[in-house]
């Protein structure tokens, strides 16, 4: 979180038990243990020089989104994929919405970033940056088209 100075993580919302979220924080699996200290004041997690907001809520207009001032969520539980669903995140308070996986109905825009990033505006409310699949597998399709070009893909 240090090194993403532009970067402010204001809250994180899990239903998942809080002394859990600290321990899986303080030892990940993939990035190895947490170089600072990381500790739980009530429902405020510090972590370094990072103060976050630990919140619990199964309903997504009912988080704090704009007493927070929250500039963008990113959603990503895998239950909130309709439009309707992720508008309650807009309806909470929150300016953006970014879902980490496909969406179930049409959204805003689907982004895959060095694909077609470039038509992404701020008009943009609600995006998707789409499937871990889209993301390894588009990059390399676009090189592949510009440079020789494509004419099925099965």
């Amino acid at each position: 979180m240090d090194h993403h100075k532009e970067i402010d993580l204001v809250a994180v919302n899990d239903i998942f038990d809080k002394d859990a979220l600290v321990y899986l924080l303080k030892y990940d699996t993939v990035m190895g243990r947490f170089p600072g200290k990381v500790s739980l004041d009530g429902d405020v997690l510090n972590a370094g020089h990072q103060q976050v907001k630990l919140l619990s809520e199964r309903v997504p207009e009912q988080l704090p989104w704009g007493e927070l001032n929250i500039d963008v969520v990113v959603e990503s539980t895998g239950i909130f994929r309709q439009k309707a669903q992720l508008n309650k995140h807009l309806t909470a308070g929150a300016k953006k919405v970014i879902l980490t996986v496909p969406p179930k109905d049409e959204i805003d825009y689907m982004v895959v970033l060095g694909v077609n990033d470039d038509g992404l505006t701020t008009d943009h409310d609600i995006i998707s940056n789409a499937s871990c699949t889209t993301n390894c597998l588009a990059p390399m399709a676009k090189v592949l088209h510009e440079a020789f070009g494509i004419e099925l893909g099965v």
